[in-house]
């Protein structure tokens, strides 16, 4: 008997779809975090600087192969850091707009899960689309990953109210004219200098911590049919297994981002995907 043709059908009723099946695999997802399954950790390898490198390399070709597609995606990405940048202006949080932009690598892992998909339908010889960053939606894990993604939203509206509080105490509640008049008072002043050791020593930490626990996480879920708990696990034995290997990617996370946010956050378009098709890379030299 022959087979029902394909379609793609309107966007609404697409879209219906895939929040349809989403909401399903959110449920079985949820029943699947008590398993035994989940409390049992992936074997990890033993990395070196290489796979770093090897990791970019892999990444690069990804980007390359997808690059129209990939562009697409993550135009939102510098589109809404522009935003948020102008509500901060808007409303005088000038203080604030230095942490909210460190703080988005906080946040990277989950938004790079339709990447990770891009990335692992081209390791299996397959042609990848901007449909198939959104076929996440409709997978198994996807309960798990929202799981993870709520964590690390935490994480990072924790970390904001941390460099808040770090800002009242080193230069009190007075709200700053301009920008200039905010830089002037942050380098040339005792409580300028203090904002900045206490925010960068305290903002290590939480990044660590977002590290620790999510390197591996989003890929591991997307690729293997595992809970959150038993993704956390994996990633903190892969920083415990490669300590200088995964602070080294950690750090060159950062200052990619850095750079990348310099020029009104538009080279975001360029090292977003490039690190999120990496980390899927990276993962798979990670985990067994």
């Amino acid at each position: 008997m022959a087979q029902t043709p394909h379609t793609i059908g309107n966007p609404l009723s697409w879209a219906a779809q895939q929040l349809s099946a989403a909401g399903t695999h959110v449920s079985a997802s949820t029943r699947e975090l008590g398993m035994d399954h989940a409390h049992t950790p992936r074997r990890v390898r033993t990395m070196a600087m290489s796979d770093i490198s090897e990791s970019l390399r892999a990444g690069w070709e990804d980007f390359k192969a997808c690059r129209s597609d990939v562009l697409f995606i993550v135009l939102i990405y510098p589109v809404m850091g522009l935003l948020l940048m102008g509500m901060a202006f808007h409303q005088a949080l000038l203080p604030l707009i230095f942490p909210m932009a460190a703080g988005f690598a906080i946040l990277g892992p989950m938004a790079a899960v339709g990447l990770y998909e891009m990335s692992r339908k081209r390791e299996m010889g397959l042609e990848a689309s901007w449909r198939d960053a959104f076929a996440v939606l409709s997978s198994p894990a996807f309960g798990a990953m929202l799981v993870m993604g709520l964590y690390l939203i935490a994480l990072f509206c924790t970390w904001m109210l941390t460099a808040h509080f770090i800002h009242l105490v080193t230069m009190g509640p007075a709200k700053h004219e301009s920008m200039g008049a905010f830089l002037d008072q942050v380098f040339n002043t005792s409580g300028g200098w203090w904002m900045i050791v206490l925010g960068c020593g305290v903002g290590f930490v939480f990044a660590l911590v977002a590290l620790a626990v999510s390197v591996v996480s989003f890929p591991l879920l997307l690729h293997r049919h595992v809970g959150a708990p038993v993704a956390v696990m994996t990633s903190v034995r892969v920083l415990q297994k490669n300590p200088g290997v995964v602070l080294t990617w950690g750090a060159l996370i950062a200052a990619l981002l850095v750079l990348g946010s310099l020029p009104m956050l538009l080279g975001l378009m360029l090292v977003l995907p490039l690190l999120g098709h990496a980390s899927w890379h990276f993962y798979r030299r990670a985990v067994a």
